[in-house]
């Protein structure tokens, strides 16, 4: 099987057309992402990493350990999940959570389900923490993702400063500490907001999901894009089937599920509720 060809200079590791439809099979079985055909640079860049931090010659050589060796499983995974947010990213999605919030004081569960290195459920917290006057409302946020490194970074609640640069005077100095000495040019979640948030690991694709219900706000956004249309169908269900009735469904920018009417319906820009 001849290697793909590189635009560039010739590639540091053997790297077959084979290898890449490994790599596709492998991580839409395991994460229930749908590579497309033109990723396999992508994938050649990513995983080349882990070649050479294992001192490995071929993609080859490196898939046979990922079969073999349930950590390397994992990091394979992690290299592979794209992990693109900003805090207040699609800001009007945090301004109808803040009407959803008014309008239900009861609300007791928030899901993220793709919580990234924690730019998406901080901003989240903030928005309870606002609402509702308080760190503790009373309010219980899950955030998961299936890449267990940005999970790690997420916990710390550490990001370079001008990631706050759009917030206001009042939220920066409410929410984050300044970084002084050796962390000048950094903030910190303060403690009592990261105490809101908890970051577990989870797989969408699992047959077993940790999550309590009912939930009453689900974050689930631009993940389903990375799925083809039969998997978007069934991870939307067994969400919608956690929620209460009178919940809400916010989905990226990108997605669309007008086409699953029997599961949800809109009630705003990118915002759904779910169908009893």
């Amino acid at each position: 099987m001849a290697a793909i060809q590189s635009t560039e200079a010739q590639r540091e590791f053997s790297y077959s057309r084979r290898d890449f439809e490994r790599v596709k099979s492998l991580v839409f079985k395991e994460a229930g992402i749908n590579l497309a055909d033109s990723k396999d640079a992508m994938v050649y860049s990513r995983l080349a990493r882990r070649l050479r931090a294992l001192k490995l010659h071929s993609f080859e050589e490196y898939l046979a350990l990922v079969a073999s060796s349930s950590v390397e499983l994992e990091h394979f995974i992690n290299a592979l999940t794209t992990n693109l947010t900003a805090f207040f990213r699609e800001p009007h999605h945090f301004e109808a959570l803040a009407q959803y919030l008014r309008k239900n004081p009861q609300t007791k569960r928030i899901w993220c389900a793709a919580s990234s290195t924690g730019e998406e459920p901080y901003s989240i917290a903030m928005t309870v923490a606002s609402v509702f006057g308080t760190f503790t409302p009373g309010v219980h946020i899950l955030a998961t993702d299936i890449d267990s490194k940005v999970l790690q970074k997420a916990r710390t609640g550490v990001y370079a400063q001008n990631s706050i640069s759009q917030l206001s005077h009042d939220d920066k100095t409410q929410f984050f500490y300044k970084g002084k000495g050796a962390q000048t040019g950094r903030v910190r979640v303060v403690d009592e907001l990261r105490k809101m948030v908890q970051f577990e690991p989870l797989n969408l694709m699992s047959p077993n999901w940790c999550v309590d219900s009912p939930i009453d706000v689900i974050f689930c956004r631009n993940v389903m894009i990375y799925f083809d249309r039969p998997t978007q169908r069934k991870i939307l269900a067994r969400m919608v089937k956690l929620m209460n009735s009178q919940g809400m469904y916010v989905a990226g920018h990108s997605e669309n599920f007008t086409m699953y009417p029997e599961l949800v319906e809109p009630m705003g820009k990118t915002i759904y509720r779910p169908v009893v």
